[in-house]
């Protein structure tokens, strides 16, 4: 397979690796780009990667909690600007608003009523009125005995371009409390699973391939190599338990109190984490980078 100039451009910015190495990668493996990160982490030429940035949709994140529920929707839109429009913040609000009283799934959500019409078509309305295409992409439903949500960048009251939720068992003004912090948290490292026991066993397993190629190269380059039993026993296994211990919430150092992970910090409060959900507007969408030359001239040429 061709490498081309594009995909060693996404390959560097997922990785943060240098352009050389990013290109021999994606050579190396056929230009497959989950490949191509493992390869560079086996080889100690990249941090691993997190979901990509390059996020295609603008839009907003909805979040809304009443007696135990709670719902995260996404709204996407073209531009930041009708992002910040009062009335496609509007719109956000009540649609939010309808998926807490009956979220079950997205198309029920979209034939769902609101203000005597459904809302697919109050969204098609809005397209009409705002000039801007609109898509309602998805929601996220949270049960628990306390639900609480958090935005981060917030454009307006319950609404921005992160919006976390977290279920809790304990005492409810504790859980209140705290569960705005562990909230925050979520916004800010992105855990991949509650706990080790909740994490993709896909991911895991990948995890482990990479751990084991890096350990096995790094011991046969080394000038004092160890034991095959020593790496097997005690230096995977610890990387290991340090993925688990950065990529769960509950094994996380807790931001705001680092000497202890997030799940002494609910114990500590006595309160227990049950579940938790965070939605970015856009994530997981290839953004479309056009060529601007070639735009202009398809422009020209009518």
């Amino acid at each position: 397979m061709t490498v081309t100039a594009a995909m060693v451009k996404e390959l560097r910015e997922a990785t943060g690796a240098g352009m050389m190495d990013a290109k021999k990668a994606l050579t190396e493996n056929d230009g497959n780009m989950e490949a191509a990160v493992d390869w560079l982490r086996t080889k100690g030429l990249a941090k691993a990667a997190k979901k990509a940035d390059r996020l295609a949709a603008e839009g907003l994140i909805g979040v809304a909690v009443a007696d135990g529920r709670g719902v995260a929707v996404e709204i996407n839109s073209e531009t930041d600007f009708v992002a910040k429009n009062v009335d496609f913040q509007t719109l956000v609000r009540e649609v939010t608003k309808v998926a807490l009283e009956t979220g079950d799934s997205i198309e029920v959500l979209k034939a769902s009523d609101l203000n005597g019409e459904t809302v697919e078509t109050a969204i098609s309305n809005a397209i009409a009125r705002i000039g801007e295409n609109m898509t309602l992409r998805r929601m996220h439903v949270l049960d628990g005995d306390t639900v609480v949500s958090y935005v981060h960048n917030a454009a307006a009251d319950g609404m921005g371009k992160i919006g976390v939720l977290v279920a809790l068992t304990g005492p409810a003004a504790k859980a209140q409390a705290i569960g705005k912090q562990f909230a925050m948290h979520i916004a800010a490292t992105a855990p991949m699973a509650l706990s080790e026991a909740s994490l993709d066993p896909v991911v895991v397993e990948r995890e482990l391939v990479v751990q084991t190629s890096k350990a096995l190269e790094e011991n046969a380059a080394s000038a004092k190599p160890k034991p095959d039993a020593v790496i097997q026993n005690n230096i995977i296994p610890g990387r290991m338990k340090r993925f688990f211990s950065e990529n769960t919430l509950l094994g996380q150092q807790f931001v705001i109190n680092p000497d202890v992970t997030v799940e002494q910090a609910a114990k500590d409060a006595g309160v227990e984490i049950t579940g938790f959900a965070r939605i970015v507007v856009g994530e997981g969408i290839e953004k479309k980078e056009e060529d601007f030359a070639a735009e202009v001239a398809k422009m020209v040429q009518g």
